[in-house]
């Protein structure tokens, strides 16, 4: 019975330390801001905002993929690791090629625990 209990609490204390490993050995993100509303932009002019974020773990921060929900909108982000407490960024280009409102995602594959997080940017193309 006492060879029972001890096994469960070291088994439990194992379990526990091998979560807090896992957890110091992941990665986390932070963002400056995940969405971002053009306004009013002629039909035409691509414009163009940044997200920045900055990596708030321990451990580098790596940036898998960035997709984007259509071709009218081109994101380019850091190939390298990020270092713990580095900042970076996603440039989003928006080609305003067609009026009338617009909101699209950008979907950005990380190795933080988080795993993807979602950018949006939104506004209305007005023709000229």
């Amino acid at each position: 019975m006492i060879l029972a209990v001890v096994l469960f609490l070291v088994t439990g204390l194992e379990t526990s330390a091998q979560a807090q490993e896992a957890e110091a050995s992941a990665s986390s993100i932070e963002w400056n801001k995940t969405t971002f509303d053009f306004g009013k932009v002629p039909q035409g002019k691509p414009v163009t905002t940044e997200f920045e974020f900055t990596n708030s773990s321990m451990v580098p921060l790596i940036i898998n993929s960035v997709q984007s929900s259509c071709g009218c909108t081109v994101p380019s982000y850091p190939k390298e690791p990020i270092l713990p407490g580095k900042t970076g960024k996603i440039v989003v280009t928006f080609n305003a090629a067609t009026t009338g409102p617009f909101s699209k995602s950008i979907l950005v594959n990380t190795n933080a625990t988080e795993g993807y997080a979602s950018l949006v940017i939104k506004g209305e193309v007005e023709s000229l």
